[in-house]
């Protein structure tokens, strides 16, 4: 079984033409592969913590999540952005379930403790691939909200394209950003350059020099980091390009591509 896990993120979640959609209804009616989506929401996020009055800010491209953030944070990703990817996906005549990670204990977290004072982010320990297996079986598409919990029963907010990783590499699948930009991009003296691959090293260079900056340093280190022997590869595809995804399943070169060697992941 091919799956596709796909990470749609804030940026462009509101604005995937009908037709992103219709490529989705297309991969499964073909049974080329079986789609998972997992979606982000920061932009909405955002909105809602300014008109409540309530401060955030972001460490390494993740926000700092604290008890009132997290409630919105909640409130927002598994309701109005979950029911909406669901909507567009029932449109099309698509089986798709709307879920957190909390559902059925899809994804277990533990506290990021690495970066002080981030408060409440967890970083994924466990997927619960029997129960994901079972839903792509029975030819239904998971929407999953990046919200985890740990033993205690304590919610955390993950991020989006962490949780995708985590997904993508306990299920084997190809991993996906679809992002309102076509990769990862340079801007030369006299041209802007994307990067059709990049390894650890290369990457890690870019963030140095500042030209990996912001929300995309989560986004490539979670795609070099879920590389491995069962995972080989992950990419960043212009969502708004849906024709780009196919030609990434085809095997063509689009977007920027990461893919597993293990002297460049270990060494």
């Amino acid at each position: 079984m091919d799956i596709l896990i796909m990470k749609i993120g804030g940026s462009i979640q509101d604005k995937l033409p009908e037709s992103f959609y219709q490529m989705i209804a297309q991969l499964q009616q073909t049974k080329k592969c079986y789609p998972v989506i997992v979606h982000g929401g920061g932009p909405m996020i955002n909105e809602l913590l300014e008109r409540l009055a309530i401060p955030t800010k972001f460490v390494n491209g993740l926000r700092v999540t604290t008890k009132e953030v997290l409630t919105v944070v909640e409130m927002v990703l598994s309701g109005s952005i979950n029911n909406e990817i669901v909507t567009h996906c029932q449109i099309q005549q698509l089986q798709a379930i709307g879920m957190s990670g909390i559902d059925h204990g899809l994804l277990k977290v533990k506290p990021i403790k690495t970066i002080k004072e981030i408060g409440f982010v967890g970083e994924v320990t466990e997927v619960n691939t029997a129960f994901l297996m079972n839903l792509l079986e029975n030819n239904i598409i998971p929407v999953i909200s990046p919200i985890g919990m740990d033993e205690t029963g304590q919610h955390y907010n993950i991020n989006g394209d962490m949780a995708a990783a985590a997904i993508a590499k306990a299920v084997g699948g190809k991993l996906a950003f679809i992002s309102n930009v076509p990769g990862v991009m340079e801007q030369k003296k006299d041209y802007l350059k994307i990067h059709s691959s990049l390894t650890k090293g290369e990457a890690e260079q870019l963030i140095k020099e500042e030209i990996i900056t912001d929300g995309m340093i989560p986004k490539v280190r979670s795609a070099i980091g879920s590389l491995s022997i069962h995972m080989k590869q992950a990419v960043i595809l212009n969502g708004l390009k849906p024709e780009d995804i196919a030609s990434y399943l085809k095997g063509n070169e689009v977007g920027t591509r990461f893919v597993y060697k293990e002297e460049v992941i270990y060494g």
